[in-house]
């Protein structure tokens, strides 16, 4: 077995995040060693403030019909106060163990306006708490915006389009997903598209309008289990994006992964082997299997596990959580058609606590979102799935060469719109689909043509939700730039006797 002194400083401060010994962000690899060697402490640790069971009632409350306080009303000090205590409750385990991680998405949040409404689902749904009680429920992809729809493969390999990010995925009123999706394409068009308010307005109709004709048209043919997007069905815009996602899979290993031996990692900043590990993963990979009746593909064949790394620095919201890369030899066994299988470390849901109290809970966390990806994509990878290891929970799907997402600052007006209005229809499939495999226990669409009559007016309801929200977003943001100039997320809200 390699030695501490052996190791790099990567794999070092690696096993010391895994452990969460504080200060190794600023230690020299010599001091990570020896930190590391060092018994475990019996000290209880401290415990972080949290306000979840204080929001659950609210919710209740909301959902009940009583008149109470919501946080979006409040302004000045007691806001600033109500967005530093949720951020630092939203991320209270990655400050805790001093991540360098969690610095590098507090740095990303206050970069940018749109980074900052994709990493703070908390913040935006504390605002929400038990709203539309009355609306029917559906199951909710939770984090609707504009790069949450992508191609990836189906349970063919073939490239499709549709939903792509699941990790927030709740059973909710089906309007929370459309104000999730409009104030999304609201703050994208400015920040991504640098278009004027009032085409920035024109782009959340057209996103309603896709989800309001789209149920329409499920309602009338039923259709949603047999639809996919395709590239032969697809239109113009999207057909665009498969071409622009297409790559080789030999050339996209070796550009990307792969070392020049084709049989293991490549070690980058953003990927760092653990080949020690690859017997363990092994086991892990074969009991995702078995636990989840995976069918293998024959291109998959055997599943032999060749290396294992650790994936840093990647998405917003679930920056700083665990991820896995799993190298799986191909059928060719030359590294020119291996596999990459992610594991990513799941979280409870943001809606968790928030929505109105229904019969259709949601409780595990890696299995809750195995489960909206097997409604939301009856016929998505094959290799979605969910495992537990190292006590926590994670969730699986394959890594593709043409896994993509369209590039928004390269979108015209006209092209702004119609990808909104396409968002919205494939929105509105993937709810039609949570009485198919879902959980809804009733005809889904004809109940939402119902709550959404009359459709303009629903439409302008929409419209002021998102302008309103995406107004408070951005004074939320100024003060969040603020406070973290002053280092507000370096600490947490300690419970004191």
């Amino acid at each position: 077995m390699t030695s501490p002194t052996e190791q790099t400083r990567k794999a070092l401060y690696e096993q010391a995040r895994q452990q969460e010994i504080p200060g190794r962000s600023s230690m020299s690899k010599e001091e990570l060693a020896a930190a590391l060697d060092q018994p475990a402490a019996s000290e209880p640790a401290p415990v972080a403030a949290t306000r979840y069971e204080t929001f659950s009632r609210l919710a209740e409350a909301v959902a009940a019909g009583e008149f109470v306080l919501r946080p979006r009303a409040l302004t000045g000090f007691e806001r600033r106060r109500h967005v530093r205590q949720t951020l630092r409750e939203d991320h209270a385990t990655r400050i805790a163990a001093g991540s360098e991680e969690a610095e590098g998405k507090f740095n990303k949040l206050s970069d940018s306006l749109y980074s900052f409404f994709r990493g703070t689902a908390l913040l935006f749904y504390r605002d929400m708490a038990g709203d539309d009680a009355w609306m029917p429920t559906v199951l909710a992809l939770g984090d609707v915006h504009p790069e949450n729809f992508g191609v990836m493969p189906n349970v063919n390999n073939v490239p499709i389009f549709s939903v792509n990010d699941f990790d927030e995925a709740y059973y909710a009123p089906f309007t929370w997903d459309i104000k999730r999706g409009a104030v999304g394409f609201m703050i994208a068009a400015k920040t991504e598209g640098e278009l004027k308010r009032k085409h920035r307005i024109k782009v959340v109709r057209h996103f309603v309008q896709g989800y309001i004709e789209g149920t329409r048209r499920l309602a009338r043919e039923g259709t949603e289990q047999e639809e996919e997007m395709r590239f032969d069905n697809a239109p113009k815009l999207i057909r665009q994006l498969f071409r622009d996602a297409h790559e080789e899979r030999a050339e996209w290993l070796m550009e990307d992964y792969l070392d020049e031996t084709k049989s293991r990692f490549r070690s980058t900043k953003e990927l760092v082997p653990i080949s020690s590990r690859r017997d363990e993963f092994q086991a892990i990979t074969d009991r995702l299997i078995r636990e989840n009746n995976i069918e293998v593909p024959q291109r998959a064949k055997g599943m032999r596990v060749k290396d294992v790394a650790i994936r840093l620095d990647q998405g917003t919201a679930s920056l700083g959580l665990n991820r896995y890369y799993v190298l799986i030899e191909g059928p060719g066994r030359d590294g020119s058609d291996d596999l990459i299988i992610e594991y990513k470390q799941a979280r409870r849901s943001a809606l968790s606590g928030l929505v109105p109290p229904s019969s259709y809970e949601m409780d595990t966390r890696a299995e809750r979102i195995s489960h909206a990806q097997a409604v939301h994509l009856s016929h998505g990878d094959r290799f979605y799935g969910h495992v537990e290891f190292d006590s926590l929970s994670y969730m699986s799907r394959e890594r593709a060469p043409f896994r993509d997402d369209i590039d928004l600052d390269e979108l015209s007006k006209s092209e702004w719109k119609d990808y909104a209005r396409i968002c919205g229809g494939v929105l509105a499939q993937v709810h039609a689909l949570s009485d198919e495999s879902g959980r809804i226990d009733y005809d889904i669409e004809p109940a939402i043509m119902k709550a959404i009559e009359p459709a303009e007016l629903f439409t302008e309801d929409m419209v002021a939700f998102a302008t309103e929200a995406a107004d408070r977003l951005r004074r939320d943001h100024e003060m969040f730039r603020e406070d973290h100039a002053r280092r507000a997320f370096e600490h947490l809200d300690w419970v004191h006797r």
